[in-house]
């Protein structure tokens, strides 16, 4: 299958649990995980319309991007994976939005770096919705205390992020998530991979992250 294809596939798929939701499919931003993908691999889904990208690395975007930039201006590139501090700078003016802001050293690194470059991406604050301790973000009952601190900083905070556990239903954490934006007068939810995308845009998903589905598997 071509790129456009698995493009339009995948668009038609979050048009169809939005309209199962009574939702519009303009309100889903579809990111297309491109972490461990070449440049080459990219450039189909940019050349086919699609402009919006996920990487995890800040390296791998100084690498990959320039280029694509240039010829794709219009291309925003979202940091999904877990961010070092002290790669707070180069991700603020790398990117155009950042999903994993998790503890107060990145709150204050992020802030730091946004005043020094008058840029301002969006921050999505990411939650361990599941209590994992193997994965990244922030508890529950920590959420209050740092998106008080955020706030205070004047990080923009778009809304909250989540991985649930793997392999079992993920409905119930992305209810959590949503509820827990609700409480905090946010609207923005990360939330849904190649897996369960569909069931999160059902639940109110602003934002899925695919990359499986779009690029196949990771190299």
């Amino acid at each position: 299958m071509q790129a456009d294809d698995r493009l339009a596939a995948i668009r038609g798929r979050i048009a169809h649990a939005a309209k199962l939701a009574r939702r519009e499919a303009a309100d889903v931003t579809l990111i297309a995980v491109s972490k461990t993908h070449p440049a080459e691999t990219i450039e189909p889904l940019l050349a086919a319309g699609h402009r919006v990208f996920g990487e995890n690395r800040v390296a791998e975007t100084q690498e990959k991007w320039p280029a694509l930039r240039e010829a794709y201006p219009d291309a925003q590139i979202h940091l999904i994976g877990q961010l070092q501090s002290n790669k707070a700078a180069e991700a603020v003016a790398l990117a155009d939005a950042i999903h994993a802001v998790d503890r107060l050293s990145l709150v204050t690194a992020l802030a730091k770096a946004m005043d020094a470059q008058a840029r301002r991406p969006a921050c999505f604050v990411q939650v361990n919705i599941g209590a994992e301790p193997q994965k990244g973000g922030c508890a529950i009952d920590d959420l209050p205390s740092l998106l008080a601190e955020a706030r205070a900083a004047n990080l923009p905070i778009a809304g909250l992020m989540c991985l649930p556990p793997a392999g079992i239903e993920a409905a119930p954490y992305f209810a959590l998530l949503g509820k827990l934006a609700r409480d905090h007068g946010l609207t923005g939810l990360s939330m849904g991979m190649s897996d369960d995308f569909e069931t999160a845009v059902m639940i109110g998903a602003t934002h899925v992250r695919i990359g499986s589905a779009l690029f196949g598997s990771r190299a």
